[in-house]
């Protein structure tokens, strides 16, 4: 029997993930990628358990751990002081309770070992520069139109193709963006510049009013990462590469703790990374007879959870055991997005929820939310303890 052909538009992690899932499952796969090169941008990234049993299953684990940290805990701090408001156990707990590792790495490290995964699977099957215009589908295949002119046929459409896909449109129809009022700042700082045994193997979330920062170490422990989202009114380009003055970081932060000023101080100040963050709603259509999305296409997620490169690892993974275990491709979608709109809704308003607690105007709230809440074991409960391999499909 001729194996399904699989187009993936998009070779950031998600469709990377997917067409790999896909690849073991027996499916063929092609990838068109806009970009002109592979290779990602950003810098920290956060696997809990729930993805990394998928990279895990794609060959790739073991090699990311090893370019990642485990951090010892998810610590939740005041902006100012520092005090420790609430933590939670990670490391050695995490790997206990869901069989796989919490580990946190650079951006660039995990698409590398994905494409260098699905390039091994099957050489050649990523194009670049290849930009969608739109698709046609039918009763025999779906057709995608690229703006070079070019054309090509499949049996089924996965978009992959992010926050503003054209696939998603197509299918869905636009989905508005609102401005969420925050603009996040990203830096790294080496290890070497920082004073010695500066911070500690953890996840720090600091606190404050109108604003907070995460820090943790990536690339074994020889960068460490920051991130700080302000309130901003005025909102500036959703882009992952505009560089701001850090002069304007170091106002958005002072009176902040010493080490949050530390790291900014050493923070190279040509490298001062700055996008807005925009909220889209879960789109409730993700299919149809022959395509669908994954990732943020469909479930867009702020920063505010650390989940968003999971949730589309998960898609895809989710997404090649519908089609294996169902023939009729339309039913085989359905089933997809049954399985995934509740959980990924889920994480969305989770994160949306983060915001507003990170950013509450006094201690008092912020001691009262902790008080009545046990955050490790509501995470390990339902979020982490996710397996996307193993799930009941229903």
């Amino acid at each position: 029997m001729k194996k399904r052909k699989i187009l993936i538009v998009g070779a950031g992690l998600g469709g990377l993930s997917a067409a790999g899932c896909l690849l073991k499952a027996g499916f063929d796969i092609e990838i068109f990628e806009q970009a002109p090169s592979l290779g990602e941008v950003g810098a920290g990234i956060q696997m809990s358990a729930n993805a990394m049993h998928v990279l895990n299953y794609l060959g790739i684990g073991e090699k990311i751990s090893a370019q990642s940290v485990r951090p010892e805990a998810y610590v939740f701090r005041l902006h100012n002081t520092g005090e420790i408001i609430d933590r939670f156990a990670l490391s050695d707990e995490h790997l206990a309770l869901h069989k796989a590792p919490y580990n946190q790495a650079h951006r660039a490290d995990l698409h590398n070992l994905l494409t260098e995964m699905v390039l091994e699977l099957k050489p050649n099957s990523i194009q670049l520069n290849k930009t969608l215009k739109y698709f046609e589908e039918s009763d025999r295949g779906v057709r995608l139109f690229f703006d070079d002119g070019t054309n090509v046929i499949g049996d089924i459409l996965i978009g992959a193709d992010g926050v503003k896909s054209i696939i998603r449109d197509q299918i869905s129809g636009k989905v508005p963006a609102t401005y969420t009022g925050d603009s996040a700042w990203r830096i790294t700082v080496p290890k070497e510049s920082l004073p010695e045994n500066f911070m500690d193997h953890i996840m720090s979330v600091w606190m404050g009013p109108g604003k907070h920062a995460v820090t943790y170490w990536i690339k074994g422990g020889t960068l460490l990462n920051f991130v700080g989202c302000v309130e901003t009114p005025v909102a500036s380009d959703e882009s992952w590469t505009a560089k701001f003055p850090w002069e304007e970081m170091k106002s958005n932060f002072e009176g902040w703790h010493q080490d949050i000023q530390t790291v900014i101080d050493l923070a190279d100040k040509n490298e001062c990374f700055r996008w807005a963050l925009y909220n889209r709603p879960v789109v409730k259509n993700w299919s149809t007879s022959r395509a669908t999305i994954l990732g943020d296409a469909a479930h867009a997620t702020l920063p505010y959870l650390a989940q968003g490169a999971a949730m589309a690892i998960e898609d895809g993974a989710v997404l090649a055991r519908c089609l294996k275990d169902v023939s009729e491709t339309s039913e085989a979608l359905n089933l997809y997005q049954r399985n995934r709109y509740d959980r990924t809704k889920k994480v969305v308003e989770t994160s949306n929820a983060n915001r507003k607690l990170f950013h509450l105007d006094n201690e008092a709230e912020i001691r009262a939310y902790f008080s009545d809440r046990d955050e490790g074991a509501s995470r390990n409960n339902w979020l982490y303890s996710y397996n996307p391999l193993t799930t009941v499909l229903k």
